[in-house]
């Protein structure tokens, strides 16, 4: 009985008889071990129940000040919620692929963007991810930064209703587009392991899945260009659209060079790119003949393919400019 007395917070001696004996006696540190372990469980449920209502961490997707939006859209709670069942892929730093495609794109082009998510370019994010996964390619409209305020407003609000787009950090400004294509290949290569990196811009209308095939295409050589190449006479007139101001270097042709609108490099081609400094490179005023200059630099191998310059709808034709009934 003692020890089961001895045990309670108030406790009292007994005599040889076992009466109760003497004054109360209060002690208050038998009260600590049963309230230690009541604050440690309450502890615990409390953290749980955090642990698994807090809102998900929201991650951004970026290389530098460039980011993919689609993929911070993806990660973000609102999208995690409503797609809590699906059994869509994890979420990693840069996602293995077959080919990233950029389309060139600018401030003034918001119709363009348009006609192409109304065509061939998906327009939501469960289409980008669906066909990302059907043909292997990721599909980001590319585009920079402007000082103008309501045309950044504008452009934020196109992000938020679709996330397709590829941020980069680069003053949108046609008179620079060779630093924006660098710029693009370097933002790419780092959010995205992808076999071939794909420029193109957003006057084509192209055909994925025959894109697609001609990136999985066996090559022998690892450092591959690959386009509708051309050479023609270097423009030296100032009053004429394609004036080359340091055409002094190039001499009467240029040389042997890919087609703007559309081209596609390998992988090694573009890591090359990714840690060349901008001043290392020569930048002339167009830039297709600025890519093709750095192509001959790096000795690679040019591949010329018609079909992604198609000027009609056809069967084979993998790119056809202007022309929105081929993608239908």
């Amino acid at each position: 009985m003692s020890s089961t007395t001895s045990l309670l917070p108030f406790w009292r001696k007994r005599d040889d008889d076992g009466k109760l004996k003497g004054k109360v006696v209060f002690r208050p540190h038998n009260y600590c071990i049963p309230l230690l372990c009541f604050c440690i469980a309450v502890s615990g449920i409390l953290l749980s129940a955090y642990a698994l209502l807090r809102p998900k961490p929201v991650y951004i997707f970026r290389c530098g000040r460039a980011q993919d939006t689609l993929r911070t859209f993806l990660a973000s709670s609102h999208y995690q919620n409503s797609h809590s069942n699906s059994h869509s892929d994890p979420l990693v730093d840069r996602p293995k692929l077959l080919g990233m495609v950029g389309i060139q794109t600018g401030f003034s082009s918001k119709d363009r963007r348009q006609a192409l998510r109304e065509t061939w370019f998906p327009s939501n994010p469960d289409g980008l991810i669906s066909l990302e996964h059907s043909t292997g390619l990721a599909f980001r409209f590319v585009i920079g930064h402007t000082k103008d305020v309501k045309k950044m407003a504008e452009l934020e609000e196109e992000i938020e209703k679709y996330n397709d787009f590829m941020v980069i950090d680069v003053e949108e400004d046609y008179l620079k587009l060779p630093y924006k294509t660098l710029a693009f290949f370097k933002a790419a290569f780092d959010l995205f392991e992808a076999e071939f990196y794909v420029k193109a811009d957003d006057d084509i209308y192209l055909r994925p899945d025959r894109l697609a095939t001609l990136l999985a295409k066996e090559r022998p050589d690892t450092r591959t260009y690959i386009g509708c190449m051309k050479k023609g006479p270097v423009i030296t007139d100032p009053k004429m659209k394609w004036f080359e101001k340091s055409g002094h270097l190039l001499g009467n042709e240029y040389f042997y060079h890919a087609y703007g609108p559309i081209y596609a490099l390998s992988a090694e081609v573009v890591a090359s790119l990714a840690i060349a400094r901008n001043d290392s490179l020569r930048m002339f005023s167009n830039e297709d003949v600025t890519v093709g200059s750095w192509m001959l630099a790096m000795n690679v191998n040019h591949e010329d393919n018609r079909a992604i310059c198609d000027p009609r709808c056809t069967p084979t034709s993998i790119a056809v400019w202007d022309l929105p009934k081929c993608s239908g």
